[in-house]
C-alpha cells in the first residue's frame, strides 16, 4: 500500500472521519491483516480560516505547504486535506511547490458526472458556498451549481462552527437543513445535493436527505483507498 499524508484539524472532526475510514477499509481490503501508514499534519484552523478571512492566502499557502513538505519528506505517495475549505488555497499552493494534492471537489466532480447530474445543490462553510473552489470543476463540466439564499448560506455556517466542528448533533439543525435543501429543490430543481464541508455528512445523508446526496468525504475517501492499493 501506498502511504497517506493528510492534513488534519480542519476540523477535528473530519480528520477523525478520515483516519477511522482509511484504516478500517484498507485493513479490511488487505484481509484484516495489514493496517496503511498514515501521517497526519493537524494544523491550526482558526489561524488559517482568519488569514482566508482577511483575504491573506499568501501566508495562509505558505503555512500550508511547509505542513505539506512534511508530509513528502515523511515519506507520504499520496497527500490529501481533509477539509473542503482549505481548497481555497490550492492555487496559491500549486505556484509555491509541485507536490500534488488528491482535490475533494475533483472527486466529487467526476462521481457527479459518471451519474449524468446536470442541476446540483451545494452546502459547505460560507468561504465554499461563496468562493468558487468547489464549483469551478463541476462548471466546467456544464453542470450547474446552486447555494442556498444569504440567510440560509449564514444559518449553515454558524451551524458548522458553533456545533458541527465540535461533533454536536441537534435535531433542530438536522431540521434546518432539511428545509433548506427542499427548498433548492423546488426553486432550481437540483437532482442532487453536495455535502461540501466534512462534516456535514454527521447531519445529513441519503436517508434524511429531500434529493440524493454526494458525500464528498465519502466520495473522496474512496478515491484515496483506491489510490493506495494501487
Amino acid at each position: 500500500m501506498k502511504k497517506i499524508g493528510l492534513i488534519g484539524g480542519t476540523a477535528p472532526e473530519s480528520t477523525i472521519m478520515y483516519y477511522k475510514k482509511l484504516t478500517h477499509e484498507l485493513n479490511e481490503m488487505n484481509g484484516g491483516e495489514k493496517l496503511p501508514e498514515i501521517s497526519i499534519e493537524s494544523v491550526d484552523m482558526y489561524n488559517i480560516l482568519n488569514q482566508i478571512g482577511n483575504r491573506n492566502c499568501e501566508e495562509a499557502s505558505d503555512y500550508m505547504v511547509e505542513r505539506i513538505k512534511y508530509l513528502k519528506n515523511g515519506g507520504a505517495e499520496i497527500i490529501s486535506f481533509t477539509s473542503v475549505t482549505m481548497h481555497i488555497l490550492l492555487d496559491h499552493i500549486y505556484k509555491k511547490t509541485d507536490i500534488e494534492l488528491e482535490s475533494i471537489p475533483k472527486a466529487v466532480c467526476e462521481k457527479a458526472v459518471s451519474k449524468g447530474i446536470k442541476k446540483v445543490g451545494l452546502l459547505g462553510t460560507g468561504f465554499t458556498m461563496k468562493e468558487n473552489h468547489m464549483k469551478k470543476d463541476f462548471i466546467k463540466e456544464g453542470i450547474e451549481v446552486f447555494v442556498p439564499d444569504e440567510k440560509g448560506q449564514e444559518l449553515i455556517d454558524n451551524k458548522i462552527f458553533e456545533e458541527l466542528v465540535h461533533g454536536n448533533i441537534n435535531e433542530s439543525t438536522v431540521k434546518e437543513f432539511v428545509n433548506i435543501i427542499e427548498e433548492m429543490k423546488n426553486k432550481y430543481g437540483i437532482e442532487a445535493i453536495i455535502l461540501g464541508c466534512t462534516e456535514i455528512p454527521l447531519i445529513i445523508n441519503d436517508d434524511n436527505s429531500p434529493v440524493p446526496v454526494l458525500n464528498a468525504t465519502e466520495i473522496h475517501i474512496n478515491k484515496l483507498i483506491k489510490m493506495a492499493m494501487d
